[in-house]
């Protein structure tokens, strides 16, 4: 035999004549089921349809759920500037008794409503009532008042008529208050007893630690969140002779961040570098290392180093930070100059290369050890990067999953990518990064997923133009007949004058630190760049020369006549450049 909780007035539930322990089990009965229901409940959200659904038609013909907005977190003491009504659940169904033992309770429609944010008065009844932190009939002036606020009427009429068939019960956080549910029955159904009062604390009891869980989660998920994106590059470079695209996205069953990161990295002479890795776990401190990775990278990079030399430096690296997280890393150098792509990877998945003509090739490259496990061993692989090919390079979230392994998923990737290009040829670049990522959903991703894709298209030689000069004074002279001489040939004879005497400067500053020969590169794509390379570490610094000063201006007039300039620090030395805008069609100097 089952029983309503409220099913006398007054007495707690106990009919007359019938055994006292009945009802009390029934509580309990119900409380159990309604508790773990409440309990799954992991955001906001779910906690507050989860007590709804628990509440509402077995305890309860309605319930209103009101939060402090904004929800205070942790031990913060400001006061919240207004209560908002969250949740409104009205009884949809034929109720059915509260005791069903220890089973799931049947769910109830949960329209969400929203309404204007509540402003309790700092000392009137609203305020006081929740602080006390009491579940409390709507039977006296003070919380028909209260009730009142919190439904929205303009007097107190209403709650005062509702007495027992309405209770407040604040919901108190370890904290501090985070707002009310309000409880309310039918005229047609008995009204609440006293014991139906603790009922009603148990459940905002644990309502309030869900969703002090729910907020702290949320809170550690966006910072986590936040973290991992700031580390991660905001926008691709446009480098010259390939297009880059990236997707990211992180895992769905967790709100801890992975060790996921991509970057691309322009070098010298039109070069770039790719990047992939992955920190092993997900945690904060995944997130950490994956940031101190990527800043070791970038760094290596700078220097032009070989791929396997990079991947010994950073496992070097990784060794000293003293953790025990180890790291998956694969970096590729392109050179759109030679077609070619120089690869080394350190136990990271391989890249999947998609031909011209619509196949795929599973790139294959010696994997070497992990970062951070030492031994080295990474070796540099030389392929061909023929122009119109992309190159994918991907975590282990993109192909792994619970019910495939990863060749599985490397051969799905390979099977999507093929796809795409049999309906576009060339298929788009960022279409291709969608068609890659197939159809995982927000639900779907046990890992973070990291994807980044390149598509060759070279430069042509014809537009490349590179000399060693030996270091001596006079072959400034000869480095600007060079100059202009390639220029003419290029139809840039408006840029001339200018990049010969930029030139010239720049070698005339090499030969006096240089003891090996000098490089010097020019590059025309959509600007003219040109290049000096030389074996001397030692980086020129701009100075305000003094008008008695016979040197001393080099920099100041490459600053003052190149639209960028710089200087990039290499593993044999070091390479000033400058870049001018191509004049337009029509464009007079």
């Amino acid at each position: 035999m089952t029983k309503d909780l409220g099913a006398d007035r007054g007495t707690g539930g106990q009919a007359a004549g019938a055994d006292v322990a009945e009802p009390q089990t029934d509580r309990l009965r119900y409380l159990d089921a309604a508790t773990r229901q409440i309990a799954r409940g992991i955001n906001l959200d779910e906690t507050l349809e989860e007590l709804c659904r628990a509440a509402v038609p077995a305890f309860a013909d309605t319930a209103f759920v009101h939060l402090y907005a904004p929800l205070p977190v942790g031990a913060e003491t400001d006061a919240a500037p207004g209560i908002l009504r969250l949740h409104t659940t009205d009884r949809a169904a034929p109720r059915r008794p509260a005791t069903q033992g220890s089973g799931p309770l049947a769910p109830a429609p949960d329209p969400v409503r929203a309404a204007e944010v509540v402003h309790p008065s700092a000392a009137g009844p609203l305020t006081e009532l929740l602080d006390a932190g009491r579940p409390v009939f709507a039977d006296t002036p003070d919380t028909a008042s209260a009730a009142s606020e919190l439904l929205e009427t303009d007097t107190a009429s209403p709650a005062p008529g509702l007495g027992r068939r309405l209770i407040v019960a604040p919901l108190h956080g370890r904290h501090q208050v985070m707002g009310s549910v309000v409880l309310l029955r039918e005229p047609d159904r008995p009204d609440f007893s006293e014991d139906d009062l603790l009922v009603a604390s148990q459940l905002a009891t644990h309502t309030a630690l869900g969703i002090d869980k729910a907020v702290l989660y949320a809170r550690e998920a966006s910072v986590a969140d936040a973290l991992q994106r700031t580390m991660l590059p905001p926008s691709l470079p446009a480098p010259a002779g390939v297009l880059l695209a990236s997707r990211y996205l992180p895992a769905s069953r967790t709100a801890q961040v992975g060790g996921d990161w991509y970057d691309a990295i322009p070098l010298p002479g039109n070069r770039v570098a790719l990047i992939i890795g992955d920190v092993m776990g997900h945690s904060m401190t995944s997130a950490a290392i994956m940031g101190q990775l990527r800043t070791i990278v970038q760094t290596l990079a700078g220097l032009d180093l070989p791929p396997d030399e990079i991947l010994h430096h950073l496992d070097e690296q990784a060794e000293r930070l003293g953790s025990e997280h180890t790291a998956t890393c694969l970096y590729a150098m392109y050179d759109p100059v030679l077609h070619r792509l120089l690869v080394s990877n350190a136990g990271h998945l391989p890249p999947v290369l998609l031909h011209p003509d619509g196949r795929t090739e599973v790139v294959q490259v010696p994997p070497g050890a992990p970062i951070g496990v030492g031994g080295g061993g990474f070796e540099s692989t030389e392929m061909p990067a023929p122009a119109g090919a992309t190159l994918l390079l991907y975590t282990d979230g993109l192909v792994e999953s619970r019910d495939s392994d990863v060749l599985t998923g490397v051969e799905r990737l390979s099977a999507r990518l093929r796809e795409a290009a049999a309906k576009s040829t060339p298929p788009g670049l960022e279409m291709l990064c969608d068609q890659a990522l197939g159809t995982l959903g927000p639900g779907d991703r046990d890992d973070d997923v990291a994807l980044l894709a390149a598509r060759f298209k070279g430069l042509l030689p014809e537009t490349v133009a590179y000399w060693y000069l030996a270091p001596r004074p006079q072959n400034a002279r000869q480095a600007r007949r060079l100059t202009r001489r390639t220029l003419h040939d290029w139809d840039l004879d408006d840029l001339a004058e200018s990049s010969e005497l930029l030139v010239s400067e720049m070698v005339a500053n090499a030969v006096r630190f240089a003891s090996r020969p000098i490089v010097l590169r020019l590059l025309r794509t959509d600007v003219l760049r040109c290049e000096v390379e030389d074996d001397s570490p030692i980086v020129p610094r701009m100075r305000h020369a003094r008008l008695s000063d016979e040197g001393g201006r080099g920099l100041f007039l490459v600053d003052q006549l190149a639209q960028r300039w710089g200087v990039t620090r290499v593993s044999t030395g070091k390479v000033v450049w400058f870049e001018h805008r191509l004049p337009a069609d029509g464009d007079a100097d």
